[in-house]
């Protein structure tokens, strides 16, 4: 039996003891939890009980953006060594599958993935993970900023898909976790500047704030004007290079052609929870590339590469911290989601 935040059904958490049985394989590692994010999938599916096809049946652990310490390791593990201090990519592909064999291992169907039913996830003292998707940690990278990884590769997985030019304008919609950190990832593959648009004045301050210089950053909340009009305002009425959708918000999304510059490129990030409509006419006139994000592959060490260098800097964005023992009441405060509010973190007992 081992104690973990276990969501029994919808709107229904506890912190109680649950039998886990893991077995060590000759190529896994056994990892103690340090540090747990709270990631809005988590939080979608304490409140509505599922994602998609995805539907909370039987008792969950949740949690898969995490980071901790080797305990133990398997037979044939010789790259990493009990004391490591890791971070895991929650996502372990059929590295037989036709995705994986072509390198898009995130498109594998039979990814199993951390807190996604019937997967338990992490909110608990350890786990067993494949050697192959657990990395080491630089001594200047925290245990709290390791745990930002994982929403951190799919910011960059989407500048990679962008093909940034040094020098271009972007614009992410969004200033949520991913819409945050994809501003990052933005300005570490080469943008000048970054136009953020959200609901939300106290998050738009965080993202203005994570500028190096004054002025990179411009937030517009789209309440009170439109970004079409502001995105014109900045770059001259020409339009931005690249648009980052990560609301997942259906109007937000029907409207990127609006902002992109004639052969421009639009990024899918946010997943809507319904279709929605757009001009693919004006996306033809522009010859807009459009690209989609399905969480990230082989990014992890490059993310792990930038929080070393200073080039990316998390810790801004990790704004409440908590204690295990008080887990469900993270949980409750993340479903609230209150004003300035971006990243919730679970510290695990040491």
């Amino acid at each position: 039996m081992t104690k973990a935040l276990v969501l029994e059904k919808k709107l229904d958490l506890s912190l109680r003891d649950i039998a886990i049985e893991e077995t060590l394989g000759p190529r896994d590692v056994r990892i103690a939890m340090k540090t747990v994010g709270v990631c809005g999938s988590d939080v979608h599916y304490y409140t509505h009980g599922g994602i998609g096809q995805f539907i909370v049946r039987e008792p969950m652990i949740l949690g898969h953006e995490a980071s901790g310490v080797i305990t133990e390791t398997g037979s044939e593990v010789s790259d990493l060594k009990v004391g490591d201090r890791v971070c895991m990519e929650p996502g372990i592909p059929d590295p037989n599958s036709k995705a994986s064999r072509l390198g898009m291992y995130n498109l594998d169907p039979a990814v199993r993935f951390w807190a996604t039913p019937p997967v338990h996830g992490v909110l608990r003292p350890s786990v067993v993970h494949p050697a192959d998707f657990t990395f080491k940690l630089p001594d200047n990278v925290s245990f709290a900023a390791a745990a930002m990884v994982e929403p951190l590769a799919v910011g960059v997985h989407g500048t990679v898909k962008a093909r940034i030019t040094p020098g271009d304008i972007a614009v992410v919609i969004g200033a949520g976790p991913i819409g945050l950190v994809t501003l990052l990832a933005a300005f570490a593959a080469g943008c000048a500047r970054v136009i953020i648009a959200d609901v939300d004045d106290a998050k738009l301050a965080i993202a203005e704030s994570l500028a190096k210089v004054p002025g990179a950053v411009v937030g517009i909340n789209v309440r009170s004007q439109r970004l079409a009009d502001a995105v014109s305002r900045e770059t001259d009425g020409w339009g931005a290079d690249v648009v980052f959708e990560c609301s997942g918000n259906e109007k937000a999304a029907s409207e990127i052609f609006d902002v992109v510059c004639p052969g421009g490129v639009a990024v899918m990030i946010g997943i809507p929870l319904s279709p929605f409509q757009h001009d693919v006419s004006l996306g033809c006139v522009k010859e807009v590339r459009i690209e989609h994000v399905f969480r990230y592959a082989h990014v992890y060490p490059r993310c792990i590469a930038m929080l070393a260098s200073g080039s990316i800097d998390v810790a801004p964005l990790i704004t409440e911290t908590f204690p295990f023992e008080e887990s469900v009441q993270a949980f409750e405060l993340a479903a609230s989601q209150p004003k300035g509010s971006v990243k919730i973190q679970i510290e695990m007992p040491a």
